[in-house]
């Protein structure tokens, strides 16, 4: 048998080398996301968002019955900063929401490469969809901390029309509203059924479970209606070539005061942003991590 030219075996030794050293890497860092430290911090940023659900619904509440205010991440966290503690609940909040979405980039990456190869692309994008948006949650909660403040809805139109400025910028807002609008639908068939028992498996079978059950499905379904709402503005921003349209989350419930039945949708979504923050708060205490 011939001798194999010590220059192939040198590159294969050298890629073997290389494999092994990400790979071992790779074990290194996915072993410091399991550390208690993130796990405490990812619960506690849980939380932060269970809190900012619950304001939310009671904005979105509160503007049926005629009162002001942003139903959306940054109105609640203006709310929240608006008290004696303040700037210590904003750097609070930062912090958490921050580990939360280190600790979801970890799902999405390290842990999703033992999966299949289908389950991996979608963790890869379920997961890496949730690490952005609790980092960009954990942004504004810093930023408040260090008094910048902005209007989302003006956020989102001046974002939609620097898109719509780029070469294929329409093609890329339609991408992110059915995106955006996808994820809505994910929450609902996640919502209607019960897929998130897999993360909370603490109280089944009892009373107890029935009624955390309950929160979940009503809190899963609102959050989606509200995802679908807000997705499709950003769809209906590029088509109209109006990134006025796409005016977030506040925009699209505060759009529903507008129909007939729309005070009545708006009240169940805000009731179920309730019972959603409800459920993440016993999700943060008792969720599987």
């Amino acid at each position: 048998m011939e001798n194999q030219p010590r220059g192939d075996v040198s590159r294969g030794s050298s890629s073997v080398t290389a494999q092994t050293v990400l790979g071992g890497a790779a074990d290194a860092a996915e072993a410091a996301s399991n550390s208690r430290v993130l796990d405490v911090v990812a619960r506690w940023g849980f939380a932060v968002m269970a809190l900012l659900h619950v304001v939310i619904g009671a904005i979105a509440v509160a503007l049926v019955l005629g009162a002001s205010g942003e139903a959306e991440p940054t109105g609640a966290i203006a709310q929240l900063a608006a008290n004696p503690w303040g700037p210590a609940v904003m750097w609070s909040g930062f912090i958490g929401c921050a580990g939360l979405a280190l600790w979801q980039l970890s799902e999405a990456t390290l842990r999703a490469r033992h999966l299949p190869r289908g389950e991996r692309l979608s963790k890869l994008v379920s997961s890496g969809f949730l690490a952005i948006a609790y980092g960009s949650v954990g942004l504004t909660f810093a930023n408040f901390a260090l008094g910048v403040r902005s209007d989302s809805g003006d956020s989102t139109a001046a974002f939609s029309q620097d898109l719509l400025n780029r070469p294929l910028g329409a093609p890329l807002l339609i991408g992110l509203g059915l995106t955006v609008a996808g994820i809505g639908v994910y929450f609902i068939v996640k919502g209607l059924g019960k897929k998130f028992k897999e993360e909370l498996r603490h109280f089944e079978g009892t009373h107890r479970g029935h009624l955390i059950s309950g929160l979940g499905v009503a809190g899963h379904i609102a959050k989606g209606l509200a995802l679908i709402l807000t997705g499709l503005l950003f769809v209906v921003a590029a088509a109209t070539n109006d990134p006025d349209s796409s005016t977030g989350l506040d925009g699209s419930l505060k759009a529903l005061r507008d129909h007939p039945f729309g005070p009545y949708v708006l009240l169940a979504i805000g009731a179920g942003f309730i019972a959603y923050g409800a459920f993440a708060l016993v999700r943060a205490r008792f969720g599987r991590m």
